[in-house]
């Protein structure tokens, strides 16, 4: 099986080498073939130019677009090219516990999941040193979205699936909420939760604004309508 693991960047420079390099030791560890795939919304501080050296490194396809595009726009451009037959994504800002991508693979390749998602809000989870203003935010649209998919962490960014789950299935590239997305359109029946304690970023700047929470809305209103229109079975599976 192969792993890949997409990354959408504007504006991760400062971050971003580091971040690659703990990323690779990790996926090393899975014991699968993987490759990462960084795509650049051509970031103004020279992100896309920085990911094609470390190409020569890493294991990593570069994918550069035009401009600002969106990060979930973003990251259905990274899967879609993509060659492996798992699909993942998350953030690229150091704020995703890489240390868990083993135990989330596993659980999607051998464990009978056909997602698992890293999750602030199982047991184990925590929200660490996000502040508080953050936290409000998050748990608040975690109980929005919970109002139609059973998972803790409904606006995780952080994911691995099978390729199925998104084989025919129109996205709406909206927001930043790509999990989200994922959770309620895709076509899957088993689901886990990983644990992870959030770590806020060390490096460049959040993208969180007043447009973002709008996006949010408007996408959880568009997912509320399909939800009513496509009720599927989603079972839990413990994390391992």
């Amino acid at each position: 099986m192969k792993v890949s693991l997409v990354i959408p960047t504007y504006n991760e420079r400062d971050g971003l080498k580091q971040m690659v390099a703990s990323l690779s030791a990790v996926l090393e560890r899975t014991g699968l073939d993987y490759e990462i795939v960084i795509v650049d919304d051509n970031s103004p501080d020279g992100t896309g130019a920085l990911a094609d050296e470390l190409a020569n490194e890493f294991k990593l396809l570069v994918v550069h677009r035009a401009g600002k595009l969106g990060l979930s726009s973003a990251v259905i451009d990274g899967w879609s090219r993509a060659t492996g037959n798992l699909l993942g994504v998350m953030d690229a800002d150091g704020s995703h516990d890489a240390n868990i991508l083993p135990a989330m693979v596993r659980a999607v390749a051998t464990g009978g999941a056909d997602v698992a998602v890293g999750s602030r809000y199982v047991p184990g989870g925590g929200m660490g040193d996000w502040p508080l203003r953050r936290q409000l935010i998050s748990r608040v649209a975690c109980v929005m979205g919970g109002l139609i998919c059973p998972v803790k962490d409904v606006t995780s960014g952080f994911l691995v699936f099978r390729r199925e789950v998104i084989e025919g299935v129109t996205l709406d590239p909206i927001g930043f909420k790509i999990g989200l997305e994922v959770l309620v359109r895709g076509k899957y029946r088993t689901f886990t939760e990983t644990p992870y304690v959030f770590t806020d970023r060390k490096a460049g700047q959040s993208k969180l604004d007043f447009k973002v929470i709008r996006q949010y809305l408007i996408q959880l209103w568009r997912l509320v309508w399909f939800s009513l229109r496509n009720r599927g079975e989603r079972v839990r599976i413990a994390s391992s």
